[in-house]
């Protein structure tokens, strides 16, 4: 069965999107081959073309460019630097991020929507974060966003999935690619988003601040990979006040007696 991820007309194998905002240059291409993932962020401003250090030297062959607008306080910023990034050679992939407090880096959903009309009809793969806010997201939707990507918690806070019970009202409205991106802290958590129905989810500083970073890429792989097949399989019911034997042992201990 093919389960690919369509995303602004592209097909993905991998529903693994990792940042690489935390990342050292040189330990980006191990962790980016470590997670079999086939889409990786870059902050425009590493992508220093023609300088001594550019990150896009150290991505490998075939993976999609998803450069971030962070940085950008507004939609003007925003749109500034999406377009910046396509110039640079990074695509028409975007992730459209617009923060413009520094304590709570809490996502602006208003000038984040402004942002998606604006470069959807650019021609931009637009793929906004965004607090998951179910009219928002409509509205995100409306202007022509390619996916959706609502915070789990608080960037960098590997909180997990606080956010969870709105995340699933998401992924039952919204007709696009739900994509958890922001405070998944574990290969665990991840797992749990994907049985939930999300469609992808994004890591970087779980990662990043893990003792073996490397081991650590390989095990949100396999965990992405397992909470998808278990949502695609269904999960099991619960019982609620009651158990249930796993096995008819009651005939079994009558032909003993």
């Amino acid at each position: 069965m093919n389960d690919a991820l369509m995303i602004g007309g592209r097909e993905f194998q991998s529903r693994f999107i990792l940042g690489s905002g935390k990342f050292s240059l040189e330990m980006t291409k191990q962790v980016v081959e470590n997670a079999g993932v086939e889409m990786a962020t870059l902050a425009v401003r590493r992508a220093n073309v023609g300088g001594e250090e550019n990150i896009l030297d150290y991505m490998p062959e075939g993976v999609t460019l998803l450069p971030n607008t962070s940085g950008a306080r507004n939609a003007q910023e925003a749109v500034r630097i999406a377009r910046l990034a396509r110039e640079l050679g990074c695509g028409d992939f975007v992730k459209l991020e617009v923060i413009h407090e520094s304590k709570y880096l809490l996502p602006d959903n208003y000038e984040t929507a402004k942002a998606v009309e604006i470069l959807a009809k650019e021609g931009f793969i637009v793929m906004p974060y965004m607090y998951p806010d179910l009219n928002a997201a409509r509205s995100m939707a409306d202007a022509g966003a390619a996916a959706i990507m609502p915070l789990g918690s608080p960037i960098g806070s590997n909180k997990g999935l606080l956010t969870k019970d709105f995340i699933k009202m998401l992924v039952q409205e919204i007709d696009l690619p739900i994509i958890v991106d922001a405070g998944i802290g574990r290969p665990s958590q991840a797992c749990e988003a994907m049985e939930m129905g999300v469609d992808a989810v994004m890591a970087n500083t779980a990662i990043a601040t893990a003792r073996d970073v490397a081991r650590m890429a390989k095990a949100f792989k396999l965990a992405i990979e397992a909470g998808r097949a278990a949502y695609l399989a269904g999960l099991g019911r619960v019982l609620e006040n009651r158990a249930e034997a796993s096995s008819p042992l009651t005939g079994f201990l009558q032909e003993g007696i």
